[in-house]
């Protein structure tokens, strides 16, 4: 009789509590949402949150505000958002860069890129641009490729620092086609676009904002640009697929991640409200002119994505034996 009684009491313990996080669901939000950025202000991933959390406050009707944390290789705001409370109202804006990078990067990590948090959105994609300085003879990706192999080890490569995009996504260009140059590490994109224009370096993979206006101008040369779809502010360039390299494709995104645990409907009236946030035409206006595309995809498509991505970074990062400082 004392058993079938405590399993009745456990049993009402359980309907309140289920019945609780319902209520709390179906009430959600009832204040404002915090997007944790990992890097300063400027840039791709800070951008995407700004891109996002005006918008979004609109459709979501309570303020969503930006709160930049930069600091530890992104580190920083991942172990912050791993370690909120998973109510939906502090979350993370992830790069690809830390998420499926740092795990291989790093031997100590302070938070597990599937464990500890639970997909909302994508939100934005950047693709890179291959840029050299003038001074190199070509005018082609397939001539550039032919030049650098004739002359193993006599070009540079500038990158946004080691273990940056710019370096695993350069080192995945050397292994599809085998040439050999060499690894300029800088701290961030802004010296290193001065040392491409001096001549310096020779090369630089990096997103378009970083060397738009150099190409159009003619200071540099783009090659080719490294996604799906031609670049609008550099129309001219053809993507790797047209100049001749398929198998060399390299997409810097954004997204929307919550703390894993949190309920399902709050999951769900999120990423529905960053879904009509993204169709907005004015954010598609504001994209544009960042040189960003927005290309929303579901929890259960980032899933994919992530789990996808996690082991072809990893291998890249391994055969290049790329190390932090």
């Amino acid at each position: 009789m004392k058993s079938i009684q405590l399993i009745c009491r456990s049993l009402a313990i359980l309907g309140i509590a289920l019945g609780s996080s319902l209520v709390n669901a179906q009430a959600f939000p009832d204040r404002p949402i915090t997007l944790v950025v990992p890097n300063p202000p400027g840039g791709l991933v800070d951008t995407s949150a700004r891109l996002l959390s005006e918008p979004l406050t609109r459709v979501i009707g309570q303020p969503v505000i930006v709160d930049n944390k930069p600091g530890a290789s992104g580190n920083t705001a991942y172990q912050y958002v791993a370690k909120a409370k998973p109510d939906g109202y502090t979350l993370l804006i992830s790069y690809s860069g830390y998420h499926v990078g740092n795990p291989s990067l790093m031997d100590k990590l302070p938070w597990d890129p599937i464990k500890d948090f639970s997909p909302v959105a994508l939100l934005t994609v950047s693709t890179n641009v291959i840029a050299v300085h003038p001074s190199v003879p070509v005018n082609t990706l397939k001539e550039f490729i032919a030049y650098a192999k004739a002359n193993p080890g006599k070009l540079n490569y500038a990158s946004q620092g080691n273990g940056s995009v710019s370096h695993i996504g350069t080192e995945i260009f050397k292994q599809n086609t085998g040439v050999d140059i060499v690894h300029v590490p800088y701290k961030g994109s802004g010296p290193a676009v001065q040392d491409v224009l001096a001549g310096q370096v020779q090369l630089f993979i990096t997103t378009p904002p970083s060397v738009m206006q150099h190409v159009q101008s003619g200071k540099l040369k783009g090659l080719a640009v490294t996604g799906k779809n031609r670049h609008p502010g550099m129309p001219n360039v053809p993507t790797t697929a047209e100049a001749g390299l398929p198998s060399f494709q390299l997409e810097s995104w954004v997204a929307l991640y919550a703390p894993a645990g949190t309920p399902a409907p709050v999951i769900t009236k999120l990423t529905d409200s960053v879904k009509k946030s993204l169709a907005l035409p004015e954010v598609k206006e504001r994209s544009d002119a960042a040189g960003v595309e927005l290309r929303y995809l579901t929890p259960a498509q980032m899933d994919v994505l992530l789990k996808k991505e996690l082991p072809y970074w990893d291998k890249a990062i391994k055969s290049a034996n790329i190390k932090l400082d």
